[in-house]
């Protein structure tokens, strides 16, 4: 079965990573997978409202180690910049349905979802600084503006987990239910935004998203250091420590 399902009931567009064995981390191919669903719906004028979920007990555990690993040493390795462009410029509504945790741009992503729903044993957290790396999605400059500039700090710089309900209150996640209301819930979001005049939604969107700061921008400047600090020693470190299932040491860095 595709690591993928994309599924269209009516107006409604459902993109479902589906890789449970691997708690749905994301690969180049799922990557591609997800943007070209996203592209679809901006083409569609059928095509109301896009609803993101997972399968399984994990929304995503972010990037497949594994497979970023193999793609790094090409230029392909972190070409995520057509996936967050298409994610960020989407003018369709969004709906996110958090099915467990959500990992690295398993959290970046919601920051461009429209609206959020989780379960109550949902997870978030942005591991960038303990891989190496820096955040990417542009959260280094969403995240402030959504939390607060101390949340963020705690959240990005020191990679600290936050529950459904904390998520909630910070205002990351509008709804926290239990998991048998999920989708009923999150496809309820859906069919009151396809009720709706497309083009005032769409306006409606587009005024919101336009008040903020340059996020194009950032997400590229985000992506040239993403690229420098995956080739960096420490990102090496850290990878190998997670292939070999042990504390990594960057006590030689300086």
């Amino acid at each position: 079965m595709a690591d993928v399902i994309v599924t269209q009931s009516g107006p409604v567009l459902e993109i479902r990573l589906n890789r449970p064995d691997k708690k749905n981390a994301l690969t180049g191919e799922m990557y591609d997978a997800v943007e070209a669903a996203f592209k679809r719906a901006d083409a569609d004028p059928q095509i109301r409202v896009v609803v993101l979920t997972g399968t399984g007990d994990t929304f995503t555990s972010g990037n497949d180690i594994r497979d970023f690993q193999a793609r790094a040493a090409t230029r392909e390795g972190i070409q995520v910049s057509p996936f967050l462009n298409a994610l960020s410029s989407l003018t369709k509504p969004l709906v996110a349905a958090v099915n467990g945790a959500a990992v690295g741009v398993g959290t970046t992503m919601l920051a461009h979802a429209d609206l959020v729903v989780a379960v109550r044993a949902a997870r978030f957290v942005m591991p960038f600084t303990s891989l190496g790396l820096v955040p990417e999605a542009a959260s280094s400059l969403l995240f402030p503006l959504l939390v607060g500039y101390q949340r963020a700090s705690a959240l990005l710089l020191l990679g600290e987990a936050i529950d459904a309900d904390t998520a909630c209150e910070w205002g990351l996640v509008n709804k926290v239910v239990s998991e048998a209301d999920l989708m009923s819930t999150a496809r309820d979001y859906a069919s009151r935004l396809a009720a709706l005049p497309p083009e005032a939604v769409r306006q409606t969107k587009a005024l919101i998203r336009n008040g903020r700061p340059d996020v194009p921008g950032r997400i590229e400047e985000e992506l040239a250091l993403f690229r420098q600090r995956l080739r960096s020693a420490e990102a090496a470190e850290a990878f190998q420590a997670f292939m070999e299932k042990r504390k990594p040491d960057f006590s030689r860095f300086s």
